[in-house]
This record gives structure tokens, C-alpha cells and sequence, in this order.
């Protein structure tokens, strides 16, 4: 199954807690693919430093509570206070898209449920799946991509 993880960090070493998390991930899954690397202005609160997001496609078999058990526990190993919704934090790693999957339970939504809005996860989704179709909404990512607010604001950070 081809599944879309979304990796964002804004507290610390941010790229080094991006590439321990795609270690921590390949412990168990099969990593196929990483975007670039991409910096860009924290949504829905302020205040808070610049975030580094990136989106890879891994291969696996696990059911999708058992993926979010385990990307709960590699936030939780690498220090990430799960009770504060929000906050900055060292790693942030969401499901976006899992398959053609689509999951609305009251801890689990797939596609991940901002996904459309949010440029930050679209433009390197974009970047390593443009064809990939969005189950809910029909369209294509690199549409989804192209039409979302903000894209301007997300930035390509180069040699890291």
C-alpha cells in the first residue's frame, strides 16, 4: 500500500529531527520516496518559530490504527509532548493519504482533513506524487497543489 506521511518540525535541530524520524519510520516501513525539504510560516497560531515540512511515500502493510500507534510513538520516543495541541514541537508526523483509503473515525481521518488547505503538505506532496487523486475530493494533487492559498509561502530550503 502506498501511504503519504507528512514530517514537520519547528523546535530544535529541525533538520536533524526530520531525518531521525524518517530513520525511526524506516525501522519499520519501507521508505520509497522524500520530497524536498521546505520552510514555512506555522498555521492557525503564531508566535512560534519557522517549521521544515517534507512529505514522504513508504510502503507497508499495517493497518492504519496500527500506522497512527506508530507514528504517535516515534513523536512521543523523540520528545514531542502529545497533550498540547499546537505547540511547537521537535516532530509532527501526520497520515495524509493511505491509498485510496478514506477513514473518518473520531481519532483517525484519512484523507488527513486539512489536506486540500494546506499548502505545506500539498506542494511537496505535489512534488513526488502530482498524480496521486485525492479519494474525497476526485481531484489530483498537482491541481489541489496549484489552486491551494498560501503556496507562495512555501519555501524550498536548499542544501540540507
Amino acid at each position: 500500500m502506498n501511504v503519504f506521511l507528512g514530517l514537520g518540525s519547528n523546535q530544535g535541530a529541525r533538520w536533524s529531527n526530520l531525518k531521525e524520524a524518517l530513520w525511526l519510520l524506516g525501522e519499520r516501513l519501507d521508505v520509497v520516496d522524500v520530497s524536498s525539504v521546505y520552510e514555512t510560516e506555522p498555521v492557525e497560531v503564531g508566535g512560534q518559530s519557522r517549521f521544515l515540512n517534507m512529505i514522504c511515500r513508504v510502503g507497508t502493510d499495517i493497518e492504519p490504527r496500527e500506522l497512527l500507534s506508530l507514528v504517535k510513538d516515534i513523536e512521543a520516543r523523540m520528545g514531542r509532548d502529545l497533550s498540547l495541541s499546537n505547540a511547537p514541537r521537535v516532530i509532527d508526523i501526520d497520515i495524509i493519504l493511505y491509498g485510496d483509503q478514506v477513514i473518518d473515525m473520531p481519532d483517525l481521518t484519512i484523507p488527513h482533513k486539512k489536506m486540500a488547505q494546506r499548502a505545506f503538505v500539498l506542494v511537496p506532496l505535489a512534488e513526488i506524487a502530482p498524480r496521486t487523486v485525492d479519494p474525497v475530493t476526485g481531484q489530483r494533487v498537482e491541481d489541489l497543489a496549484s489552486d491551494v492559498e498560501g503556496k507562495e509561502g512555501v519555501i524550498k530550503v536548499e542544501g540540507v
